[in-house]
């Protein structure tokens, strides 16, 4: 396949090759794209780099329950905070115009315990409505339509279509039918025992939901540690949940390389581009042993986050999660040890920080403009 690539596109592959050399223990992977997408002024890290919002509501959950009139409150102040705009429709006319297909990424990968909300769904849709976006241009969206109809995402709103990219999870991710062959990420990696010459070993598909699907994107994350990953927030959210092949990024306990995969991934230009809000459901969270929520790492946090870069949000997840470990006196993650409920050798959190030298958002403390709210 032949491509024209633009020198902003040919500059972000550079970037990907030169970041990913951050990586300790001389572990470090080449990545290019093959993926094209209309520029965007709210392209990933969109219209307000640094700025996240934190909205806590101490009746948000009761009995382990979502409150819906709680976290209808949580939601209108944090876009409020996030556009600076005190109408509900004004907030959500910053990323959304009548017209447009709207994916919402959801996650049910911590069923049952710690997924994607109803409560939380149907409010974003609300906002959508407001926004002139009807239910038929919104679409819910996970990689696996198993797990999709089994956490009941497909009850939560009438008239409101779905999606998905494969059956089911497979170890061996290199089936590309519901992916797109023109836009993939290669990179110089493969699960045990696979050639390198194979393409599809060595490449991520992205789903063609967010290729055909879909004209912008809201990324519905949650608040979880992740055995390999170190964090399961923004970013992470998009890498796994938006390509195929992921596998191969954590393919063995020692063979860990999410810290490179997953700032490749969300740099392709077709998942920067279509990305424009992040909304980060940490009203409950999982401080160990992720991705699954096992029930003795679970907390109420009882707190939402709200951004338009993914970087600064996860910085602040992360140190979320970190300050629960500490409470319950475990090492930050970054820290941690292997132990039966968290079996990595290395976690890699700094996936969020290599990110940040993508340009994919503001890691530097400092900088990030952190509003907290407490209703």
């Amino acid at each position: 396949m032949q491509n024209r690539w633009t020198r902003r596109e040919l500059m972000q592959m550079g970037m990907v090759a030169g970041a990913v050399a951050f990586l300790p223990r001389d572990l470090a992977f080449s990545a290019q794209f093959v993926s094209k997408a209309d520029p965007s002024p709210l392209a990933i890290p969109g219209p307000y780099p640094g700025r996240v919002v934190e909205v806590a509501h101490p009746g948000s959950i009761a009995g382990g329950k979502y409150q819906a009139g709680p976290v209808r409150d949580m939601m209108r102040r944090g876009m409020a905070s996030l556009t600076g705009e005190d109408d509900w429709a004004a907030a959500w006319k910053k990323f959304v115009s009548p017209g447009e297909v709207v994916g919402i990424k959801l996650n049910p990968v911590g069923a049952p315990r710690v997924i994607s909300a109803p409560e939380v769904v149907r409010e974003i849709i609300s906002g959508l409505n407001a926004a002139g976006i009807p239910n038929k241009d919104i679409v819910l969206y996970d990689r696996y339509r198993d797990q999709f109809f089994r956490a009941g995402f497909h009850k939560w709103a009438e008239g409101v279509r779905t999606a998905y990219a494969a059956p089911a999870f497979e170890n061996i991710q290199q089936n590309i039918e519901g992916y797109d062959p023109d836009h993939y990420m290669e990179m110089a990696l493969t699960l045990p025992g696979y050639d390198i010459s194979n393409e599809r070993a060595r490449r991520s598909y992205a789903a063609r939901f967010i290729t055909r699907d879909v004209n912008k994107l809201i990324n519905l994350c949650l608040l979880k540690d992740h055995q390999s990953a170190g964090v399961t927030l923004a970013l992470k959210n998009l890498s796994h949940g938006l390509v195929n092949n992921v596998n191969r990024s954590h393919g063995t306990n020692t063979l860990n390389a999410c810290g490179a995969f997953i700032p490749a991934v969300v740099a392709m230009p077709v998942i920067r581009n279509r990305t424009v809000l992040h909304i980060m459901d940490g009203v409950k969270g999982v401080y160990h042993g992720g991705p699954p929520a096992q029930a003795q790492f679970v907390w109420e946090h009882k707190t939402m986050y709200f951004a338009t870069d993914p970087v600064a949000l996860d910085h602040v997840g992360w140190r979320a999660i970190d300050a629960q470990r500490a409470k319950v006196g475990m090492k930050p993650v970054a820290e941690d040890l292997p132990d039966k409920h968290s079996t990595f050798l290395r976690r890699q959190p700094e996936h969020v920080e290599i990110a940040g030298a993508l340009g994919l958002g503001v890691f530097d403390w400092d900088k990030i403009d952190l509003r907290r709210f407490t209703l």
